[in-house]
């Protein structure tokens, strides 16, 4: 598996704002799943917003972060967002009580 993690230097969001927002743009992450993304965690703190993203492999990652990306989010937020990749080759899931290598 391969995570992405997105931050977008912007204010943080009132709960119901982020909720909201995140709402809005769930149809379009439910749709990456055809193209290799697992799972998205929405973050919305005092260092910005953005997002934390599991994908099968780095390969379908890359498709997505393309430059018109940058400029989609770039418009959209009114800050670039820098996007910070890493191998994961260990899950810790205590909801299922597993310890998972390579996926």
């Amino acid at each position: 598996m391969f995570i992405a993690i997105v931050q977008i230097p912007m204010s943080k969001r009132p709960r119901e704002a982020a909720v909201e927002a995140a709402q809005k743009s769930a149809p379009t992450y439910t749709a990456l799943g055809a193209k290799g993304l697992l799972r998205k965690y929405y973050l919305n703190g005092e260092a910005g917003g953005g997002g934390v993203y599991l994908w099968e492999s780095e390969a379908a990652a890359r498709a997505w972060y393309t430059a018109e990306w940058e400029a989609r989010m770039e418009k959209a937020f009114g800050a670039k967002p820098t996007v910070t990749y890493y191998d994961n080759h260990v899950v810790v899931d205590n909801e299922s009580g597993q310890v998972r290598v390579d996926g």
